[in-house]
């Protein structure tokens, strides 16, 4: 009898734990099958080059997060186990590339094995009435665009339009500051609220461009664009182009190349590589030519643009040597009277010439619109 009944306990604790067991399978999704791997259509992989980056199982992972986070499920079940870092690094390149999901919160979970993603978002009850105010505000930047416009002319008014758009705030000071919506809705963003919200103007007018994000020269945390224009990609900073004071907007950092920006730009490579920017044919300074060789052409470009009656010049120089002998022979001597005289530019007695140099940049900004 006594042996019945130890036998008949066995049984119920084994009858439990099996009860266990079940659950805990049930609830952990092992024995359910994975969904099959989907892709993004080729309408909604326009202007996503870094997606058309990845491979095809990180492609099918970023089009479950995509669609997803589209619908804003909290559980997403991907069509593979993943290793940790790898979904890290797809998440956060979907995070910083998807412009319109401002709605993601900036924390996320991760394990050492992903199977089913888990997305934190913010503020998700009101999400719809603020994904309407960013539509309308992306429609009022898209309709003032002329579609007559070359890329590089889309691309100069992204950049200004940003720029007077937006005020500067640190990342503590707005909970939307690092996101399109925080730029183009509340007016307020920091460097990747800026950078994703010229992403996602850019997409908009049919142009590839991608966020990136890294470090200044000075160890600081910061993000930019890249953006391709006739098939050359170039470097842009439309935060530095923001210099907070109205209507002016500074281009020293507007399409460049890599020789240039890496100089106070350095990209984190974990998530992507950057694209090679090789050209300066789209930049600024050698577009509107602002760009000299040596210090002859420097004084010419400032007697041509005081004779089109501009007070203000910016001129970048090609080399350090260039720049400090305009500065030594044309600035500190006064040879910069000698040609505001022969320009025909208006002036008096109590005109001042005012320099503004940037060395590292290698450009100075000659001002004769002072007055004592």
């Amino acid at each position: 009898m006594e042996k019945k009944i130890i036998a008949a306990a066995v049984t119920v604790v084994f009858a439990g734990s099996l009860f266990i067991a079940g659950r805990y399978i049930k609830n952990s999704g092992i024995l359910s099958g994975y969904p099959d791997a989907e892709y993004l259509t080729a309408e909604e992989a326009e202007h996503k080059p870094i997606y058309k980056q990845l491979t095809k199982d990180e492609q099918a992972v970023y089009t479950a997060l995509y669609r997803g986070i589209t619908k804003k499920e909290e559980k997403i079940p991907l069509p593979m186990d993943i290793d940790g870092d790898e979904y890290s690094r797809v998440y956060c390149i979907l995070e910083k590339q998807e412009s319109s999901f401002f709605y993601l919160d900036s924390v996320y979970y991760t394990a050492q094995k992903v199977r089913e993603a888990k997305i934190v978002y913010r503020e998700k009850n009101s999400a719809a009435i603020k994904e309407s105010e960013l539509d309308a505000a992306v429609d009022t930047a898209v309709n003032a665009a002329d579609d007559r416009w070359t890329e590089y002319d889309k691309v100069r008014y992204i950049n200004d339009y940003l720029v007077r758009k937006c005020k500067y705030v640190s990342g503590d000071d707005s909970e939307y500051a690092s996101t399109a919506y925080g730029c183009l809705v509340k007016g307020e963003a920091n460097c990747e609220g800026y950078a994703k919200a010229f992403g996602l103007l850019a997409s908009e007018l049919d142009m590839d461009s991608v966020v990136v994000t890294g470090k200044t020269d000075k160890g600081e945390n910061h993000a930019w664009n890249q953006v391709k224009v006739d098939d050359e990609w170039y470097n842009l900073d439309v935060t530095w182009a923001d210099s907070d004071e109205e209507g002016d907007v500074r281009l020293m950092y507007f399409m460049c190349s890599d020789a240039d920006f890496a100089k106070t730009h350095i990209a984190d490579r974990s998530l992507f590589d950057p694209y090679i920017c090789g050209s300066d044919e789209k930049n600024y300074y050698v577009q509107n030519g602002l760009y000299a060789e040596n210090c002859d052409e420097a004084v010419e470009i400032v007697q041509r643009e005081l004779g089109k009656g501009n007070g203000v010049i910016e001129i970048r120089f090609a080399q350090k040597a260039a720049y400090d002998d305009f500065r030594m022979n044309v600035m500190e001597n006064n040879k910069i009277f000698e040609v505001l005289k022969d320009s025909g530019y208006p002036y008096d007695e109590n005109t001042v010439i005012e320099l503004i140099e940037n060395r590292q940049e290698l450009c100075q900004t000659i001002d004769f619109t002072k007055k004592e």
